[in-house]
């Protein structure tokens, strides 16, 4: 392509007059649109960059073999939405008003780049997916799903779904399951959100949440308005002394299995809690974020089963699917469905819908269990695994908790400590591992307890023999 001798800002821009040959060549009756996004993203991309001069619409339609009109509607259909900018005898210009877009988008999705050996807690193992089960249900729901369930659904979800893991969390968690009380959401996090906000507009401005636990329900709730209030735990649970003087009237807990610290809360401290919610007219947010999975014997049942009139719980499929799927539900005392499944509305207007189908036929063809199933072979082998690593690298060392979940605690010898020499010794050598202190929101009294290395060491994604390596790594970056 020639530049003009007249117009000096062609032979600096001639590089983006090439964008727009393909635009060119378009069928007659698309070419117009198609020059007209040829050269808004040639602007967008800052191959044109602000303040450059266009060629006049009749060099530029010569050079492109197009008719002058083409180019002619092209530059005013862009002068009007802010791109270009002209003047009565002084050309066609590049405007000043956009800015090229970022080559590339970030990844913000948490990772551990560069690890040698990645222990941080919370991760299922991804390759576990049922790819092919997944997508041949996904087939027979694309292939049979009604036109009208593609509209806005119910807000609670796909009646159908409803059914279908009402029947599921009764046979497996013991929950009294109305269906007409479930809430599809995205994930736990959403549900979280939900909660928070009803509690806000009850004028609840304060939660109970236990110590240590997960950071991240303490963000979720002040996303709300409503505070965290960290409370002591002791060996059958959440302390219930402090919990009443504290004065909330709401409080979340991981019975099944505690996070981080792996207990499971005594059948005392189970009513305890109860007797305190129905007390003070308070609710129980119960997180069962691993339930299913127990190695020792069989999963104790959700808190919820007791009494469904003041425990509101929440579970999803990031632990036994993905979390990327951002799937899970809510079940809502009846006093409180009202106003949840119409925050829920008014937030996203329902969850995707075809997501939801999918997953009904997953469980009704029994897909669940046997993914299930599977996940409680894998991860039961890792954390035995784990846990003679342990024994092998580091002599001395405790490992507390219930055989459940996707976690152990792991309590290591004073030799091994301080534990902020030890973290910076192990960050060093490229093993990712998570400390018990940063789920507390109070550093031990005990100057003793203190100088102890006290890890949530996570195993679901790690085969069997990198998590001997990783361990193994571990320890000679402690004693280097």
């Amino acid at each position: 392509m020639r530049p003009s001798q007249s117009d000096p800002g062609r032979g600096a821009a001639s590089a983006a007059w090439e964008l727009l040959l393909p635009a060119a060549s378009a069928p007659p009756r698309t070419r117009g649109r198609a020059l007209q996004a040829a050269l808004r993203e040639a602007v967008r991309s800052g191959r044109l960059a602000p303040g450059t001069r266009l060629p006049s619409s009749r060099d530029l339609a010569a050079d492109l073999g197009v008719s002058r009109g083409l180019v002619t509607e092209a530059y005013e259909q862009l002068t009007a939405e802010g791109y270009l900018r002209s003047g009565r005898g002084a050309g066609t210009w590049v405007g000043a008003a956009v800015r090229a877009a970022r080559p590339r988008a970030q990844d913000l999705a948490p990772r551990a780049p560069g690890a040698r050996a990645d222990f941080v807690p919370g991760t299922p193992d991804l390759s576990l997916f049922p790819r092919s089960a997944w997508a041949a249900a996904q087939r027979a729901v694309l292939a049979d799903v009604p036109h009208q369930d593609l509209g806005y659904p119910d807000p609670r979800g796909l009646p159908g779904l409803r059914t279908a893991l009402a029947g599921l969390l009764a046979r497996r968690r013991g929950v009294v399951a109305d269906p007409e009380r479930i809430v599809i959401v995205s994930g736990v996090a959403q549900a979280t959100t939900l909660l928070g906000f009803a509690l806000h507009a009850r004028g609840v401005r304060a939660v109970g949440v236990e110590d240590p636990g997960s950071p991240q329900h303490d963000a979720l709730y002040a996303a709300a308005g409503v505070t965290a209030v960290p409370l002591p735990l002791d060996g059958e649970g959440i302390a219930i002394r402090p919990l009443r003087e504290s004065g909330v009237r709401a409080v979340v807990t991981t019975p099944a299995h505690q996070f981080p610290t792996g207990i499971a809360y005594s059948a005392r401290r189970r009513a305890e809690l109860l007797d305190w919610a129905r007390s003070v007219d308070g609710i129980v947010l119960e997180d069962d974020y691993d339930g299913d999975f127990r190695y020792d014997r069989a999963p104790v049942g959700a808190l919820q089963g007791l009494a469904p009139d003041h425990v509101a719980y929440t579970g999803s499929v990031s632990k036994s699917l993905a979390p990327g799927l951002r799937l899970g539900w809510l079940l809502v005392p009846e006093s409180w469905a009202a106003e949840i499944v119409e925050r829920k509305r008014t937030m996203d207007l329902g969850h995707p819908a075809l997501d939801q189908a999918l997953f009904a036929r997953f469980l009704e063809r029994g897909d669940y269990d046997r993914q299930l199933r599977r996940c409680q072979r894998a991860y039961r082998e890792r954390r035995d695994a784990l846990v003679a690593a342990l024994e092998e690298h580091f002599p001395g060392a405790e490992v507390s908790g219930i055989a459940a979940g996707l976690h152990v605690i792991a309590t290591l010898p004073e030799r091994y400590g301080p534990e902020e020499r030890f973290l910076t010794r192990v960050t060093a050598a490229g093993v990712v591992v998570r400390p018990l202190s940063s789920c507390t929101h109070t550093r031990p009294e005990d100057p003793a307890g203190a100088k102890k290395v006290r890890l949530v060491l996570g195993y679901a994604h790690v085969p069997p023999a990198r998590i001997a390596e990783g361990v193994r790594l571990m320890a000679e970056a402690a004693t280097a």
